[in-house]
């Protein structure tokens, strides 16, 4: 749990409301460190504190309330941070993922330290052994799938996954360039792969990043630096790749991934930065290059639909997880975990109970 804006989180003893209507408990056997839990400790992002941090989850349900009917004591399942109420006009007109309702008081769910009120991140706070969370928050998988995949398929993979398939709709012969290779840039890699593209361009500011680029299936690697477009374009046939896929949340690294897509390409921004963080293109410059410029919030998914997609896919073995975790950890290590992840070590942390 972070007890205020920079502060290291520290382990603590949390009491969790009684169950109530429509609500699950879920007892937390994985849980993913994510970059945006680092954004809540490190002012990235600005939410009420003291927080309990932890978005990337899954578990199994040992109790629920009345009325419940998607899932019952003993289903595997994975946490929904975004979880849509399906009667606002997005989710109405088939953009679940913008669903206006989805983390409406969300940061607040009963959860008590020392008898004062906690705040939870995203709804979930899932750095903690168990959680109280509403039925529409948790997604049933197949007992068969392994917690730790499980987990990471509640952020990193549908993201990245979902910025593939659904926002940019890569295809067969296309040439691509991710930059920022953590979880989700990874997860990014493999969809595009996945998808036919001829040339994955995997960018991070880390060598160190390159055996876990091949592995997720690049076909190049760069190290990010002023002549990064010229690589990009190298690689290319002098044009440029079709989509690049910005997944650092900065407006440096978003100018970067315009300059390396070609005229007529798509940008799709997938990290999320800080407010004050404007990005400046020339008007000229969007004119003429025609390039596309979005982001693709929760990979532009249904996670009801998609998550259990992925689930078979990872059974099947059609998409495959290992690479992605680096690091398995308690939630005493988390500290540390963050101290790697932002010095772009690693991929993903996950801790296991």
């Amino acid at each position: 749990m972070a007890r205020d804006q920079g502060m290291a989180p520290t382990v603590e003893e949390i009491h969790l409301p009684e169950i109530g209507p429509g609500q699950v408990r879920v007892r937390i056997r994985a849980a993913g460190v994510c970059h945006s839990d680092l954004s809540m400790v490190n002012g990235t992002l600005r939410p009420p504190h003291p927080l309990i941090l932890g978005h990337e989850a899954a578990g199994e349900v040992v109790e629920v309330g009345a009325g419940v009917t998607r899932v019952s004591p003993g289903t595997h399942v994975v946490l929904d941070w975004s979880p849509p109420c399906r009667d606002c006009w997005h989710c109405t007109h088939g953009e679940p993922w913008l669903c206006a309702a989805a983390n409406v008081a969300a940061l607040e769910n009963g959860m008590t330290l020392d008898g004062a009120p906690v705040h939870v991140m995203l709804g979930l706070g899932a750095f903690a052994e168990q959680v109280v969370v509403p039925e529409r928050a948790v997604i049933a998988v197949p007992s068969e799938l392994g917690w730790e995949s499980a987990a990471l398929l509640g952020c990193a993979v549908l993201t990245g996954t979902g910025a593939v398939r659904n926002t940019a709709k890569v295809g067969a012969g296309d040439a691509v360039v991710v930059l920022g290779l953590g979880g989700v840039g990874l997860s990014v890699v493999s969809a595009a792969r996945a998808a036919g593209a001829a040339t994955v361009i995997a960018v991070d500011v880390s060598e160190g990043k390159k055996a876990l680029a091949e592995a997720a299936g690049a076909t190049d690697f760069v190290v990010s630096g002023e002549t990064l477009s010229k690589d990009i374009r190298a690689r290319t046939q002098g044009r440029g790749a079709d989509h690049a896929f910005e997944c650092v949340g900065r407006a440096a690294t978003i100018r970067a991934a315009w300059r390396a897509t070609r005229r007529g390409g798509q940008v799709t921004v997938v990290g999320m930065g800080r407010a004050d963080d404007m990005v400046e293109l020339s008007a000229l410059d969007i004119f003429t290059s025609a390039r596309s410029l979005r982001a693709s919030v929760y990979g532009s998914s249904d996670p009801d639909v998609e998550v259990p997609l992925l689930a078979r896919e990872v059974l099947s073995g059609a998409l495959k997880l290992d690479h992605l975790v680096t690091d398995r950890i308690t939630l005493a290590d988390v500290p540390a975990a963050f101290e790697r992840m932002a010095c772009g070590e690693g991929a993903r942390s996950v801790v296991t109970f």
